[in-house]
């Protein structure tokens, strides 16, 4: 089964696989600035992204005959560049394997201080494990499974990284706005 890709980018991805730099700066025009975002919420570090950055369109122009048209180009793409930000991170991340028989989060009710600023402030104190399962899929997207599969951790890893992560947030952003 393959995914109905937008002619645009079939037409982008046949140029490039013949080395049209024209193309192949298109491709990366197109992508560039919101696989840097990912990439800058995962290392913290504006350097560090921009080298992720370069490393995972070298390995995008490198591997694109293999793309096969299962999803969507940008979601081929930003499964490279997640997992180039996992590799370029420093320190071994830890996942913790965490009992799955855990409480519900309870909701907190924000005053209007709480801005993006705050927010971005708060995952980027994170440690590495939660910070890396909650931007995948609390900001990304994906699903547990993906995650589980792209960061080579269980369902229930996962799961509970989230969990952690969004408890830690709270926390977190209590700290901050007090």
């Amino acid at each position: 089964m393959s995914y109905s890709i937008d002619p645009y980018e079939l037409e982008l991805i046949e140029k490039c696989l013949v080395h049209d730099r024209s193309m192949q700066k298109s491709l990366y025009d197109r992508y560039k600035d919101a696989m840097y975002t990912i990439l800058y919420r995962m290392l913290n570090d504006e350097d560090d992204a921009a080298d992720a950055l370069q490393e995972s369109f070298i390995q995008i122009f490198r591997n694109l005959k293999s793309f096969k048209k299962q999803s969507s180009l940008g979601a081929w793409i930003k499964t490279i560049v997640v997992r180039t930000g996992l590799a370029k991170q420093k320190k071994n991340v830890a996942f913790e394997e965490i009992d799955e028989q855990t409480q519900s989060i309870e909701p907190i009710i924000w005053d209007s201080n709480l801005t993006g600023e705050y927010l971005d402030k708060a995952i980027r104190q994170l440690p590495d494990g939660y910070k890396n399962v909650f931007l995948l899929i609390e900001v990304e997207g994906y699903s547990h499974r993906e995650v589980s599969e792209m960061i080579g951790i269980s369902e229930g890893t996962s799961k509970s990284q989230l969990f952690h992560a969004k408890k830690a947030l709270q926390k977190s952003l209590v700290d901050i706005m007090n």
